[in-house]
């Protein structure tokens, strides 16, 4: 039976943050191939599919926008800014995943790129994607 309901809803989105273990970490990071902020760096990240939990949305995208495949991820924070994404009323959900050191990723789905970035000389990130990585980098300093 489908339900209607009189209050609007937000859109789901889930983000998945990839920070390597080494001496000086990177991250990684996709070039938005498409609008909103085109060209810019962001995490790998998208819609929530209906049957999906946050969590497998962020591992899907993650792997759908780098080729990566992961698992184990710890959730950084729900991120639900009135203004964060310009195509309407948007709540992400964050992921942290950490691993040994960068693999080999390829930009593909709405990917323009792929690419790992040290912590110390990140780009400037679309949507709040800054908020997000100054709270993964805290969840990351937390991990033993």
């Amino acid at each position: 039976m489908a339900y209607s309901y009189k209050y609007p809803r937000p859109a789901v989105t889930a983000d998945c943050v990839v920070i390597t273990k080494e001496d000086c970490p990177k991250v990684l990071l996709i070039e938005r191939g498409a609008d909103p902020f085109k060209g810019c760096w962001a995490f790998p990240g998208g819609f929530l599919n209906m049957d999906e939990t946050t969590e497998q949305c962020a591992i899907r995208e993650l792997e759908e926008e780098t080729g990566m495949k992961i698992q184990g991820l710890r959730q950084i924070g729900a991120y639900s800014k009135v203004d964060r994404d310009p195509r309407g009323r948007t709540v992400t959900v964050a992921y942290l995943a950490v691993i040994d050191s960068p693999c080999e990723v390829k930009g593909q789905d709405d990917a323009a790129k792929a690419q790992w970035f040290p912590l110390d000389a990140l780009p400037k990130l679309a949507f709040d994607h800054d908020d997000i990585m100054s709270d993964a980098i805290k969840c990351y300093n937390d991990i033993d």
